[in-house]
């Protein structure tokens, strides 16, 4: 069956796109994303094209401007886009897989992120090996293996590989960590990404329960959701169906500190005359009558 590897030229996608071409001989193709942030985007793309050649495999570039809004992460912006215009290259050429590179430090470094903000057990999940996007299925083959492994296996088989040198601009939170906290972690703990990775997995099997224990109450309580029902649910768990609504039904994910006001309202929401009104992520939840409804972000009357 034809499958896809998303190929940057690096060295990590490097070595997946020539195992991958090793294993299915004849059914991979190569996506390239061309970000436009900088001027060697174009050198990158030449180096993809001469590789695919080489190897044998068709390569399709995909164009996108990454440049991210005020007040946005330009890592997120960045990586949304490249998850987007991945899914529209291979839904062109009729595939539905895609194999990404990314690979046990990277895992490491996603966990670190997460715990840096504070994230609940979705973000302490990690990675996983599999997910869906834009109707495409992204696969992470390369998730058990370090960077050292890789770069290792590249240096033995004397293949080239390009360097991209925003991965060693400081200002972003993923190369401090790799350049900064990896290095002490591995002195400290030679088996972190190994501990790292078991719990990722630990906290991958929570929340699915709790996803699943969500499910449950939203099922009783109704789409849009009861109030009455919800009011009726202990605190940990009305936050947990809450936080899951939003999510599951409209894309919202609320800040603790949106979240505890909710709850608040929710609970003091006894008589009908009790008005709720507040702001969620990039929308806002009202009391309509006996339920709760979402409503995308419009000006305030």
């Amino acid at each position: 069956m034809p499958l896809a590897v998303a190929f940057s030229g690096g060295a990590d996608s490097t070595v997946l796109l020539h195992a991958a071409a090793a294993r299915w001989p004849g059914q991979v193709q190569a996506l390239h994303v061309h970000h436009g942030l900088q001027g060697a985007a174009d050198h990158f793309e030449a180096h993809c094209m001469a590789a695919c050649e080489a190897l044998g495999v068709p390569l399709w570039v995909g164009r996108v401007d990454a440049r991210h809004a005020a007040g946005e992460s330009p890592e997120d912006a960045a990586r949304r886009a490249r998850y987007a215009t991945l899914a529209t290259l291979a839904q062109s050429r009729g595939l539905a897989d895609v194999l990404l590179a990314q690979h046990a430090d990277d895992q490491v470094e996603t966990l670190l992120i997460a715990l840096g903000r504070g994230a609940g057990l979705d973000g302490l999940a990690g990675m996983p090996a599999r997910i869906e996007r834009h109707g495409v299925s992204f696969h992470r083959p390369l998730i058990g293996l370090s960077a050292a492994v890789l770069r290792e296996w590249l240096r033995s088989q004397g293949i080239a590989h390009v360097e991209d040198p925003s991965n060693a601009d400081p200002r972003y939170t993923r190369n401090r960590i790799r350049q900064l906290v990896l290095p002490a972690l591995q002195a400290a703990l030679p088996q972190y990404r190994d501990t790292f990775a078991r719990s990722a997995r630990n906290a991958a099997r929570a929340s699915a329960l709790l996803s699943q224990l969500a499910e449950s109450d939203l099922m009783a309580a109704g789409s849009p959701p009861a109030l009455e029902v919800l009011r009726a649910l202990p605190a940990e768990r009305l936050a947990n169906a809450l936080r899951h609504w939003l999510r599951r039904d409209h894309g919202a994910v609320p800040s603790e500190a949106q979240l505890a006001q909710l709850l608040v309202q929710v609970a003091a929401c006894s008589t009908r005359g009790h008005r709720i009104r507040l702001r969620i992520a990039d929308g806002r939840v009202e009391r309509e009558g006996p339920v709760l409804r979402w409503y995308n972000a419009s000006p305030t009357p």
